[in-house]
């Protein structure tokens, strides 16, 4: 893992052997640019990597590709999330080489959540693709230089290739085996699902180690802070893919009510020192949903800061700031 197929940050603070932080922007229900831009800040001054999420839980919302055109043009290092639902081939291959146009060169390849999941189930699904076909599609254009269809790309897109995986959902023994297809398909980094039970991920990543794949890809492990004992239980039994053992949600029912969110952070701290160890491990993925806030608090408290400097960072915050100046006139 030595050539740099993209030369994005993450990359080359992934190949550098720093522990990598990347974490999401949860996309606004609003045309406002100013929303986008705010959580940005936050998140920027701690993370390698913003991932823009594309209609999580099959539920609308500003879109990946808008926000990472945001991102680019206030200096920040978006992840790209490429959902298949919701896109047949011909718009997701245009999407990729526009999001590299724009100066993305980080794509997170998923399937996508089924439209059951969110809020407006009569939606058509789409599924042109899967999420191995899709790498294979990405990774076809970056390295062929070509469409699927055949015909040449003048220049083809960088592309820095990610791809999701859940170890905490059954059935565990195929987990592996899923994502050795993906690797093979074209994924050099892995982002994956929460993790609140680090006996089950070693247990993963173990395998993991045994079929080669942590040489062969970058792992990011998924964690996040709790609000409370109820956001938990409705995490795991309405959350598509997430696993909370009943030991973290009777953890927080202990705690009084003005100390559960503080004891959710905490919970997410303890996670990410533990995973740390874990060999084969390169980095974190934070998912604070509407807590984007506590992102920071959590890196610095996990022993993750400083960050290595990045290039543009300080320009676009001086640019959110700016739009900020003038939004408030």
């Amino acid at each position: 893992m030595t050539d740099f197929k993209s030369g994005s940050r993450l990359e080359r603070v992934l190949r550098s052997g720093r522990f990598a932080v990347t974490a999401e922007l949860n996309p606004p229900d609003s045309a406002d640019p100013q929303e986008v831009y705010e959580a940005a800040l936050v998140l920027s001054e701690v993370c390698d990597g913003i991932n823009a999420t594309d209609a999580s839980g099959a539920h609308c919302h500003m879109s990946s590709v808008a926000i990472c055109a945001l991102l680019t043009r206030a200096g920040y290092e978006p992840v790209f999330q490429v959902s298949c639902r919701d896109r047949n081939r011909i718009a997701i291959q245009g999407d990729l080489l526009g999001a590299a146009a724009m100066g993305v060169k980080n794509v997170l390849c998923l399937t996508g959540d089924d439209v059951t999941a969110g809020d407006q189930p009569q939606a058509k699904r789409v599924f042109d693709f899967d999420s191995i076909q899709l790498l294979r599609t990405a990774k076809i254009m970056r390295d062929e230089g070509m469409f699927l269809s055949g015909r040449k790309l003048k220049v083809p897109p960088r592309l820095f290739l990610g791809a999701a995986s859940n170890p905490f959902v059954q059935p565990f023994d195929w987990r592996p085996l899923r994502l050795a297809k993906k690797i093979e398909a074209g994924a050099d980094f892995i982002q994956s699902q929460y993790c609140f039970d680090v006996p089950r991920f070693k247990t993963f990543m173990q395998r993991v180690r045994d079929m080669g794949l942590h040489e062969k890809a970058f792992f990011l492990v998924g964690v996040g802070p709790l609000r409370s004992d109820k956001a938990a239980n409705f995490m795991r039994t309405k959350v598509p893919g997430v696993h909370i053992p009943d030991e973290i949600v009777e953890r927080l029912r202990k705690m009084p009510k003005g100390k559960k969110r503080e004891e959710g952070k905490k919970i997410c701290v303890e996670i990410i020192q533990q995973v740390r160890e874990i060999e084969g491990v390169s980095g974190v993925h934070v998912m604070a949903y509407r807590q984007e806030e506590l992102v920071a608090e959590i890196i610095e408290d996990a022993g993750l800061l400083p960050r290595p400097m990045q290039t543009g960072f300080d320009g676009g915050q001086e640019k959110t700031r700016m739009w900020k100046r003038k939004s408030e006139q």
